[in-house]
C-alpha cells in the first residue's frame, strides 16, 4: 500500500471512529481530499486508492489539473475565496462551491452556470471566528443570504461551511462548529431543504463530526505537509490550509 492510500485509510478510520463516538452512523461524514498545491500524480494515486472527491482553492492551479485528470471520474469542489473575475471558470468546471459569501457572487455563479450542466451545489461560508483575514459571512447575516441563494435557478444551496481559527481546545472547537450546526437547524426550520455541514479539517475533524459535520476537508493528513508556495498562488489566502 502506498503512502497516500495508507493515509486515506487512516483518515477514514478517524472519521468512522469519530462518527461512532458521536453516536452517528459509520461514514457519517464524507471525506474530501484537499489537493491544492499537490501535483496531479498525487491525485491519481488517491483516485487509485478509491478517493473521488477533491477540493481546490486556486483557479489558475486547479484548471490545468482538471484538464489533465479529465479521464477520471472525479467530483471537484472549490473551497477557496472566490473573486468576481473567477466566477465563470468555477461555474463552468466545478461540481461544488463551499466558499460563497456574497450575493453578487451567487448571482454571477447562477448566471454563468452552463445550461447543460446540473445546478452548481453551493455552501455559504460562515466566519465563525470573526477574523478579518477570514472569508465568510457573519453568523447573524447567514440566513438572509441563504434565502437569496436558495431561489437562484442554477444553484442548489446545500448548507454551510466554516473554518475556525487554529489552535483551539476541543471544547472551543466544538463551540465554533455548533454555531454552524445551529444555523443549519434554523434554516431547516424556516423550510430550506439543506443537508450539508462542510466543516472539520486535519486537526479538528473529530470536533466537527461531534457537532454534525457531513463533509470534512482533509489535505495534509492525506498528502503530507505543504511547501510554502501558496504565496505564489491566488491572493495569499493561507487561512484555507487544511
Amino acid at each position: 500500500m502506498g503512502a497516500i492510500a495508507a493515509a486515506l485509510q487512516a483518515c477514514q478510520m478517524r472519521i468512522d471512529s469519530a462518527c461512532h463516538a458521536a453516536g452517528r452512523n459509520s461514514n457519517c461524514a464524507l471525506l474530501m481530499a484537499v489537493s491544492k498545491t499537490f501535483p496531479v500524480a498525487a491525485i491519481r494515486e488517491a483516485h487509485a486508492a478509491g478517493q473521488r472527491v477533491f477540493g481546490e482553492s486556486y483557479i489558475q492551479e486547479a484548471l490545468p489539473k482538471l484538464e489533465q485528470l479529465a479521464d477520471l471520474e472525479l467530483e471537484w469542489h472549490f473551497i477557496g475565496p472566490l473573486q468576481s473575475n473567477k466566477t465563470r471558470q468555477v461555474a463552468e468546471h466545478f461540481n461544488w462551491v463551499h466558499s460563497l459569501s456574497r450575493e453578487k457572487i451567487a448571482h454571477r455563479l447562477s448566471e454563468q452556470r452552463p445550461s447543460e450542466m446540473p445546478p452548481l451545489q453551493v455552501c455559504i461560508q460562515i466566519n465563525v471566528s470573526g477574523e478579518a483575514s477570514k472569508s465568510g459571512v457573519a453568523p447573524e447575516t447567514a440566513l438572509s443570504l441563504a434565502q437569496v441563494v436558495a431561489v437562484l435557478p442554477n444553484l442548489r444551496l446545500r448548507g454551510f461551511m466554516a473554518i475556525p481559527e487554529p489552535g483551539l481546545s476541543l471544547v472551543h472547537q466544538r463551540n465554533r462548529f455548533r454555531q454552524v450546526a445551529d444555523l443549519l437547524a434554523a434554516a431547516q426550520h424556516d423550510g430550506m431543504q439543506l443537508d450539508t455541514l462542510s466543516m472539520g479539517m486535519s486537526d479538528d475533524l473529530e470536533a466537527a463530526i461531534q457537532e454534525g459535520a457531513t463533509m470534512v476537508r482533509v489535505g495534509t493528513a492525506i498528502f503530507g505537509a505543504r511547501h510554502n508556495i501558496e504565496n505564489n498562488l491566488e491572493d495569499n489566502h493561507l487561512e484555507h490550509a487544511s
